[in-house]
């Protein structure tokens, strides 16, 4: 009787007292029958992967063609005019009908927001107190013009925007009176106005220049 009172009883251990693991062996049964974890990855959405490789397409075939048309218009940043001009396209494609529909509305938003961009401006250098810098084109839109190219160009940007508009979508994009139209949103007869327009009035400025 002696030995049995000398030695120490160790009270129970809780019961909540386990070891993670052993939570966590416990508890997995039940995690699988929920189905997979929170946390994984969704499945991507058919629509915005067409969306994602349509617009791909278009910029292999069509920045360098966007680009220049920026800076025949006399876009100061026309990296940035394009850049602005898929970004809007992204966001509303699909609204667009196919990919006839997304080249034009990308051209129609690139002639849109140099015309904004030449009007801001020319509202920035009427109030501003010293004279403005030259524009330093960029390498890759230099590029992109000969010396011949960049006397047109200077000679253009003394035309109105639309006169200018309408000569570069014409005579070096090549559009039909109806694609200009289209472009700058303005009826095929305004297109005829302002292209004739532009042609006496780019004579002019070249004849000045010789």
């Amino acid at each position: 009787m002696r030995t049995r009172q000398d030695t120490p009883v160790k009270p129970p251990q809780p019961a909540a007292a386990k070891h993670p693991a052993a939570v966590e062996t416990t508890s997995a049964p039940a995690e699988h029958a929920a189905g997979p974890p929170a946390l994984a990855p969704a499945v991507s959405d058919p629509a915005d992967l067409e969306r994602e490789a349509a617009l791909a397409d278009l910029f292999d075939r069509h920045y360098a063609s966007m680009l220049r048309l920026a800076v025949l218009l006399g876009a100061d940043d026309p990296e940035n005019v394009v850049a602005e001009a898929y970004y809007q396209i992204y966001r509303k494609w699909r609204r667009l009908r196919d990919a006839e529909a997304a080249e034009a509305y990308l051209r129609s938003t690139v002639c849109n927001l140099t015309r904004m961009r030449i009007r801001h401006l020319q509202v920035a250098r009427k109030h501003a107190e010293t004279p403005p810098a030259d524009n330093v084109a960029s390498a890759e839109s230099t590029a992109l013009l000969h010396d011949d190219q960049r006397v047109l160009i200077s000679a253009l940007q003394q035309l109105p925007a639309r006169q200018r508009e309408a000569l570069v979508l014409r005579h070096w994009l090549g559009l039909k009176e109806s694609e200009i139209a289209a472009a700058m949103g303005i009826s095929c007869g305004s297109v005829k106005t302002h292209t004739a327009r532009g042609i006496a009035a780019l004579t002019q400025v070249m004849e000045a220049r010789r």
